[in-house]
């Protein structure tokens, strides 16, 4: 799926508030728009902590710009000159997770024809973004405190122990004090990755940065679209800023583009909005009628329903199912339905 830092990946609002100003002059925020009061104290401090190499976890619901933030760290680090490697935690199965990691050994397993590095490896000397870790099983996550504590590891199948120096920025959507009191997260990992913490608020919660964000997506849109007379009106940017939003970010960017490629005007008006809104979000909610589907296959279409709306990330697709993901991959074998791998 397209990341946030994508999304935004444009020069910022021409018009910034002195405070944002000012942090712009003294920081790398360039791909980071907004200027709400939250967010600028979000901002200073990560311009605060960048420069040491304190572990930092980054929580906030989906589309907040986890991601955006990570990499804003990293480059206002004394790392920004070294690789900033991103992992997906979610999107890597626990029987996997040690050679994606830590890396392999030719023959290491009976696939493993070729030595591979491991994303720490790969990051040596730079900063390691762990994403979605609260989607880690309790094995995985006694093999990743150890390599945190240590800076050491072996890849899979050699006994040699290879020392790496990396920044660990860690993310998540979940409430990791509440799995850490039902023993599904390891206190001591928590205490590992949080020394310092950063809530990202959704968009709700910083309104009056919704029009800007908007105005950034329409530019934008202008020139890949080639439409140089795109534009909101008022009423279109004042009824942005009332909706809930739970997708954040990436929903209102979503939401905007929809809009722009199915209007036939340059001037987006609030019915343009509705309309595509609705559409995205209505769905049939009844049943079907008994006995026109079997158990299988209503489990098949709920699935692949989910499947499509998540996107193909599964983490996200087993927990609005109410499955573990390893039960979701049988699932997924069974009935072959396809995924990318890189977007789990």
């Amino acid at each position: 799926m397209q990341s946030v830092r994508t999304i935004l990946n444009l020069s910022q609002p021409v018009t910034s508030s002195p405070e944002r100003q000012k942090l712009q002059e003294k920081y790398q925020f360039q791909y980071i728009v907004g200027q709400d009061p939250k967010l600028l104290d979000i901002l200073q401090t990560i311009g605060r902590v960048a420069p040491t190499d304190a572990p930092v976890l980054i929580t906030g619901e989906s589309g907040t710009g986890k991601e955006l933030i990570a990499e804003a760290i990293h480059l206002n680090s004394r790392r920004k000159s070294k690789p900033f490697v991103k992992v997906n935690l979610g999107g890597i199965s626990a029987t996997l997770f040690e050679s994606e990691l830590f890396g392999h050994v030719r023959g290491a397993f009976t696939d493993a024809k070729t030595d591979r590095i491991g994303r720490f490896e790969l990051a040596h000397r730079g900063s390691i973004f762990l994403d979605e870790i609260g989607e880690l099983d309790l094995s995985s996550q006694v093999k990743l405190l150890r390599v945190l504590q240590e800076r050491s590891f072996e890849p899979l199948g050699s006994s040699k122990s290879r020392t790496v120096d990396v920044r660990i920025i860690c993310a998540t959507n979940r409430n990791l004090e509440e799995m850490v009191a039902k023993g599904t997260f390891r206190e001591d990992l928590y205490y590992r990755i949080n020394l310092i913490s950063v809530k990202l608020p959704p968009l709700r919660e910083r309104p009056e940065d919704i029009p800007l964000l908007a105005e950034f997506f329409m530019n934008n849109l202008k020139e890949i679209y080639h439409r140089p007379a795109l534009q909101l009106s008022p009423t279109a940017v004042q009824w942005l800023r009332t909706l809930p939003l739970p997708g954040n970010i990436r929903q209102l960017k979503n939401l905007v583009e929809r809009t722009v490629l199915l209007s036939g005007q340059d001037r987006l008006e609030v019915k343009d909005f509705q309309i595509n809104l609705t559409a995205n979000t209505s769905a049939p909610r009844s049943l079907p009628e008994v006995g026109t589907l079997t158990l299988e296959e209503m489990e098949y279409h709920m699935i692949q329903r989910a499947m499509d709306f998540h996107q193909n990330k599964v983490a996200r697709v087993a927990r609005s199912l109410g499955i573990t993901r390893f039960a979701l991959y049988r699932r997924l074998e069974k009935y072959g339905i396809s995924y990318d791998a890189d977007d789990v």
